[in-house]
């Protein structure tokens, strides 16, 4: 990994490396060489797992776009249009999401009848590249995507100026938007002992409405499937500033599994985010396969795995961060058993605040979770 900053600019410095990126182009084409961006390259290929530090990082190859390039030239085109988009909106102070970047730059090229975009999949991708390429985030660029995710807790937040608590949300709680950044989220003050990250919505509203975040002292977060990049972010920026320890809690299936590994480790698609938005010391705290065995959970609650569920949990059994003897424990667990679980099958014992009341304040005073 080369020095890669990973993100934490002003808007200053963002606007100063979109003009870097104007100003070489320009200049090459004056000189009458070939413009050309040098793109990091966002495949497997490039992504490497850093052992030190426990994460998923992008290494140094590049793809080169050029202009003069038949088969290169309109993506070029894209990645100036879309950093001059954001240039204007770095320069403005405000901020857009991306479907309207998106209709923003879409328009038939004068004298054709060809659009600069015709769908947003084609500028998703293309912002992703000035990412990288700047190593600036989509963030600073001021771009936002759809916000998703819920957190309550003993915290107070200032959100663009206006201060939050938490403690008192209601039954929906704060809704998490896709940027967290200090100079948009600041922490006032908190009593929280430590961080409850929640895979699934439905299980987010039991916790919340039986206050276990209240007789915890604990911040609880539902990410509503695989964490948004705000969710992530907010929940490093917990961790690391405020210094609160991290528990997992999602679903008994290589996917929920995995959903931890990228909370943990980062993931492959978003390597070059990894140092901002990875939590190296986060914790697993269930739904584990013993747990069928500990918790007396009925046999006829289990889903069988299918085919592509043993794909994906043999693969994971290779994966570098899943080496520890624990972990290939579970996961040749989950194989052998051939069954999965949702977190929902706790609801199904005693009473429905079984998860809140029993599981994880067991699990957590006996301390049952995987590192």
């Amino acid at each position: 990994m080369s020095g890669r900053r990973n993100g934490n600019g002003s808007d200053k410095a963002v606007i100063a490396r979109l003009e870097g990126l104007g100003r070489a182009v320009a200049e090459a084409a004056r000189k009458g060489k070939n413009p050309t961006l040098e793109i990091p390259i966002r495949a497997l290929s490039n992504v490497k797992f850093n052992d030190k530090r426990s994460i998923i990082e992008l290494g140094d190859e590049t793809q080169s776009r050029l202009f003069l390039n038949v088969a290169m030239a309109k993506k070029f085109m894209q990645t100036m249009l879309v950093a001059a988009g954001c240039k204007e909106f770095v320069e403005s102070g405000k901020t857009t999401s991306l479907r309207d970047l998106f209709y923003r730059l879409k328009h038939t090229l004068p004298g054709t009848t060809e659009n600069t975009f015709d769908e947003q999949e084609e500028s998703d991708p293309i912002i992703e590249d000035v990412e990288v390429t700047l190593d600036t985030l989509r963030e600073e660029l001021h771009l936002f995507a759809s916000r998703k995710g819920s957190m309550v807790g003993p915290i107070t937040i200032r959100d663009s100026g206006d201060q939050i608590d938490l403690a008192r949300m209601g039954s929906g709680g704060w809704a998490v938007p896709s940027i967290v950044e200090p100079s948009v989220i600041q922490f006032v003050r908190h009593e929280a002992k430590y961080v409850l990250l929640i895979e699934k919505e439905a299980v987010w509203v039991r916790f919340n409405e039986d206050k276990f975040w209240k007789r915890e002292k604990c911040i609880i977060l539902q990410s509503g499937g695989q964490p948004p990049r705000g969710v992530r972010r907010l929940v490093q920026r917990l961790v690391n500033e405020l210094k609160l320890p991290l528990f997992v809690l999602v679903d008994n299936d290589p996917w929920g599994l995995y959903i931890y590994s990228v909370v943990k480790q980062g993931s492959i698609n978003l390597a070059y985010e990894s140092m901002r938005m990875a939590v190296p010391a986060a914790r697993f705290i269930g739904l584990s396969t013993f747990d069928r065995e500990e918790f007396k959970i009925a046999k006829d609650l289990t889903i069988a795995l299918d085919e592509q569920d043993r794909s994906r949990t043999k693969q994971m059994l290779d994966y570098p961060w899943f080496q520890k003897k624990p972990w290939q424990r579970e996961l040749k667990e989950m194989l052998a058993s051939g069954v999965k679980m949702e977190l929902e099958a706790l609801s199904t014992k005693r009473n429905i605040s079984f998860i809140t009341e029993e599981y994880l304040p067991r699990k957590l005073k006996e301390k049952k979770w995987l590192d």
